[in-house]
C-alpha cells in the first residue's frame, strides 16, 4: 500500500505506475508546490556517492554508512512567488548541501543561511529554465566557485553538469535521482528531482516538480516549447501525486483532449520577466554582456 506523506511548497528505466488512493493529505495555501510522496516499490535505485552520468561519477563528498539526517528548508521569493529548497545531510562531517531553484534576488539570504547552519554547498540546481525569475546559480558561483550548477541537457542551457533521465546526484549518503523523471511539457527541459528510496534514505521521499505539477493545477504550456499533450503524459506516466490531486485537480483529472483544450484556452498574459529571465537563465543566470558594459 502506498502512502502519501505530505506536501512541500514549490517552485527511464521503467515507468512507475500511477499512484492511487493515497490517504494522507496536507492542505497548503499556495498552488506552486513540489510534492512529497511515496514511490512504487518496483522503482528501485542504487545509492551512488557522487553524480552519475552513465558510467562516469563525479564525487561530491565521501559516502558514509551512517543513516543520513536530512535538513530541509523551504525558502520564498515574493516577487515571482518562487520557492527555493535547501537540503543537506547533517549526519556527514562536511554537512554537504544543495539548493533547488535558487533566485538571484535571494542569493545573499540563502548563502547567509547556509553559513549560519555550517553547511557546505555542493550543487545549485534548477528544475527547468525559468521565465518568471533569474536563477541564482550563476551568482552563487561568482561567490562560491567550487559550487556546481546543474540543469537538464534537454533545456539547452549552460551549466557545469547537464543531467539526463536516469542520472543520479548525491551528497554524502543523501542523494537525489533523476531516474525516469524527465517531465517536459511546461518547458521542453523540465525535470523532477526525487529523493532516494534506500533503507538509509530520508523519509518521507520527496519529489521536486518545478512547474510541471502544482496543487490544483500545473504549469502553463504556451511558451518555451511547451506542449499540453506532453505535460499530460509526463504527469500521468512519470510524476504521480497524492490522492486529493488525483481526485480534485481541475485540469489533470480530465482526459487528455479536455486537458489540451483547457491549456490552449487559458489566455494568460505574457510573463513580465520572460525577455530578461530566459536569456539569462540559458547562461546560468549570468548574461554575457562585456561589450555593452564597456561601450
Amino acid at each position: 500500500m502506498l502512502r502519501a506523506v505530505g506536501l512541500f511548497s514549490r517552485s527511464s528505466l521503467e515507468a512507475p505506475t500511477l499512484f492511487s488512493s493515497l490517504p494522507h493529505q496536507i492542505h497548503l495555501p499556495n498552488p506552486r508546490l513540489a510534492l512529497a510522496l511515496a514511490v512504487p516499490p518496483q522503482i528501485r535505485t542504487t545509492i551512488f556517492a557522487g553524480f552519475m552520468i552513465g558510467k562516469r561519477t563525479i564525487m561530491a563528498a565521501t559516502s558514509t554508512t551512517a543513516s543520513p539526517k536530512l535538513l530541509f528548508r523551504q525558502l520564498f521569493e515574493k516577487d515571482s512567488s518562487t520557492y527555493t529548497y535547501l537540503l543537506a545531510d547533517v549526519s556527514h562531517p562536511d554537512k554537504p548541501a544543495l539548493l533547488i531553484d535558487p533566485v538571484d534576488k535571494t542569493v545573499e539570504r540563502d548563502l547567509s543561511l547556509i553559513r549560519d547552519l555550517g553547511l557546505k554547498l555542493v550543487y545549485a540546481m534548477n528544475t527547468h529554465v525559468h521565465a518568471d525569475h533569474v536563477t541564482g546559480t550563476g551568482l552563487i558561483k561568482t561567490k562560491m566557485p567550487e559550487v556546481k550548477s546543474v540543469v537538464s541537457k534537454a533545456s539547452g542551457a549552460r551549466a557545469d553538469i547537464l543531467i539526463e533521465p536516469g542520472d543520479k546526484i548525491s551528497i554524502a549518503s543523501l542523494f537525489l535521482e533523476l531516474q525516469v523523471r524527465a517531465t517536459p511539457g511546461h518547458t521542453s527541459g523540465c525535470v523532477t528531482y526525487v529523493t532516494g528510496d534506500g533503507p538509509s534514505q530520508p523519509q518521507p521521499r520527496m519529489a521536486f516538480t518545478g512547474d510541471a505539477l502544482l496543487i490544483r493545477g500545473c504549469g502553463r504550456t504556451d511558451f518555451q516549447s511547451g506542449s499540453p499533450q506532453q505535460l499530460y503524459k509526463s504527469v500521468h506516466s512519470q510524476v504521480t501525486t497524492v490522492g486529493e490531486e488525483i481526485q480534485y485537480n481541475p485540469r489533470l483529472t480530465k482526459d487528455e483532449e479536455t486537458f489540451k483544450h483547457i491549456m490552449e484556452n487559458l489566455n494568460l498574459s505574457y510573463p513580465k520577466m520572460m525577455d530578461i529571465a530566459v536569456p539569462a537563465n540559458m547562461v546560468c543566470g549570468l548574461q554575457d554582456l562585456p561589450s555593452k558594459a564597456s561601450s
